[in-house]
């Protein structure tokens, strides 16, 4: 399987639109790995994570045919994560495209912004409400929503991804995960962890991970029995206020054998 990371950022990007912090410019200096869009994740050609403003770049950077997506995961509403005006680019009188159905999986406010995008337009989308905890068949993969410590209005979610043989925790945005989803965790086992590390050395965990909550995750991981043998851990979604370059995040997290994501980064499973 093919796990591209096509954004690495939290909301601003790196370097941020309009900062002149220390870090954004050092970013625009050194360029390459230290410039971050906003956070997605494309599985093989047809299954993608999360729909950020930055999908048309990512689709032109990376030569990726959208109408090759056919299941389509919403971790939450935040609009880092859920640009929902661009889908209805997708929409018939906007885009002349195939009449193959994208099936995009979600909760409930998510579905809510994507219906008033669409506003009575015509579309190829088909949605499905998912439950945390409970297994859902889509057209390309076994998924298990799973509870998020981020934003305490809405329903955030992780997913379980088991695709191709591979299982996948992918697991931002979250802070120190709830207990529940801890507990569904226990008796699993996965290929790949996909973490986050908004906040860097930031000392709270709550609606985002620091650097010691990632750390913390992994040694459990470890100590539960977690991580298959070979397993691999990606940390993601960074912002430009935790004052960390590339370089300074791979000295942190490569001695404890935890890999630091980039945009445009293709992970082999």
């Amino acid at each position: 399987m093919k796990v591209h990371f096509l954004g690495t950022a939290a909301y601003e990007g790196v370097p941020s639109l309009f900062c002149q912090c220390l870090t954004c410019k050092q970013a625009r200096e050194r360029g390459g790995k230290n410039i971050r869009s906003r956070t997605s994740v494309m599985f093989d050609h047809d299954l993608k994570v999360d729909f950020p403003p930055d999908t048309l770049m990512h689709s032109l950077q990376y030569r990726i045919d959208m109408n090759s997506v056919k299941d389509l995961l919403i971790t939450h509403s935040h609009s880092d994560h859920l640009y929902a005006e661009d889908m209805a680019i997708r929409a018939k009188g906007y885009a002349q495209s195939g009449e193959e159905t994208m099936h995009v999986y979600g909760h409930d406010l998510p579905f809510r912004l994507i219906f008033q995008a669409l506003n009575g337009l015509k579309h190829n989308y088909q949605f499905h409400r998912v439950i945390p905890f409970q297994p859902v068949e889509t057209q390309t993969a076994t998924i298990v929503p799973l509870l998020a410590d981020h934003d305490p209005l809405e329903t955030c979610l992780l997913y379980s991804i088991e695709k191709n043989g591979k299982t996948i925790l992918y697991g931002n945005d979250s802070g120190w995960f709830p207990d529940e989803t801890w507990a569904w965790l226990k008796n699993k086992q996965f290929d790949l962890v996909i973490l986050e590390c908004t906040t860097g050395r930031v000392g709270h965990r709550n609606n985002h991970m620091n650097v010691d909550a990632v750390l913390e995750t992994k040694t459990w991981m470890d100590e539960v029995g977690v991580l298959k043998p070979g397993a691999q851990i990606y940390v993601t979604h960074f912002s430009h206020n935790a004052g960390l370059l590339h370089e300074d995040l791979v000295d942190i997290f490569q001695p404890h054998g935890i890999e630091v994501a980039y945009d445009g980064l293709i992970v082999e499973l």
